[in-house]
């Protein structure tokens, strides 16, 4: 091997760790909230479902259900929620605001919970949904994407995912982003 290729070689490794290194800083530099986690379901239909109701006497909640609102011209919510979980304590005065827009139907999915904790939970805060569905060994919640609860979508009349919210619903996030979409959503 002559000379210049044996540099080159030596040079190799270090030129691909800088080139390496130069993309992971040009992303970490990227406007990105790394809190938010990005849904493959954006503007996509929203996944067929069908859950049993609460107890035996409830009707569940099924993709028709999202579908049936869409037609009747309101944009849908859905919501993940367990009784077991505080941020969805925290969480639930706002839905229950949100419940009250005359566009807006909000289903409830409870997820991976005892249904009898979940239903003194909301004779406790209230039951702001329409409907709710269990998913109690939460294949509905892996077809949705979700991370945890709480998590909602937002739908639109036509059935497709608009918005994801991972986490808790808090009042900037529902006055700077929620609020516009279901304006923008219901013209």
């Amino acid at each position: 091997m002559t000379l210049p290729s044996r540099r080159i070689l030596f040079l190799l490794p270090i030129l691909l760790f800088a080139g390496v290194a130069a993309y992971f800083l040009l992303r970490l530099g990227e406007d990105r909230d790394p809190s938010q986690i990005p849904s493959a379901l954006i503007d996509r239909p929203v996944p067929e479902f069908s859950l049993p109701g609460m107890t035996a006497t409830d009707g569940g909640l099924t993709h028709a259900d999202v579908m049936r609102a869409g037609n009747e011209g309101k944009v849908t919510i859905v919501n993940f929620f367990a009784s077991w979980c505080l941020p969805c304590r925290a969480e639930h005065p706002l839905l229950s605001e949100l419940a009250q827009h005359p566009k807006v139907a909000l289903y409830g999915i409870l997820y991976k919970d005892e249904p009898a904790a979940a239903a003194d939970w909301l004779k406790e805060l209230g039951n702001p949904y329409a409907a709710i569905g269990n998913d109690a060994k939460g294949r509905t919640g892996i077809d949705f994407g979700i991370s945890g609860v709480p998590e909602s979508f937002i739908i639109d009349r036509a059935g497709h995912i608009r918005y994801r919210q991972w986490g808790p619903l808090d009042q900037p996030t529902i006055d700077k982003t929620i609020m516009p979409l279901l304006d923008e959503l219901t013209k």
